[in-house]
């Protein structure tokens, strides 16, 4: 199994109980609030179906650890933590500081994401902290 970095604290040790293939629509699996860790497949790097199988999962309440697998590269972090990833599982390793320098340059987005980021229009506003 690939080492998990982890992106927030939902992160968790072990196999995910459930991977979801790109094809797959999460929402005709039921239970999932039953499940640990969810993982979710990306077999090549310009597969993006599983950031909206992330947001789906996030939205319909799933807590756990949702999992990147497969094919993902530290230029996406960002982006898979905004959709709701809380670990990955890469095919090839990530160096830690690279993950954590990635992770910590941006603070503030125009878009709110299943992260809980704070959107700009709400920063600028006074209804969020930056």
């Amino acid at each position: 199994m690939a080492e998990v970095l982890a992106l927030d604290a939902r992160a968790r040790d072990g196999a995910p109980e459930l991977v979801v293939e790109p094809a797959e629509d999460v929402r005709a699996h039921g239970g999932l609030h039953n499940l640990g860790i969810i993982g979710v497949a990306f077999p090549r790097f310009r597969e993006g179906r599983g950031y909206s199988s992330a947001r789906i999962l996030r939205e319909m309440g799933f807590a756990g650890d949702l999992r990147a697998v497969g094919d993902v590269t530290v230029d996406q972090l960002v982006f898979l933590k905004r959709a709701g990833f809380s670990s990955v599982a890469p095919d090839r390793p990530i160096d830690p500081e690279a993950a954590r320098a990635a992770l910590a340059r941006w603070r503030v987005f125009y878009q709110r994401g299943a992260d809980g980021s704070a959107a700009a229009f709400d920063v600028r506003h006074g209804h969020a902290k930056g």
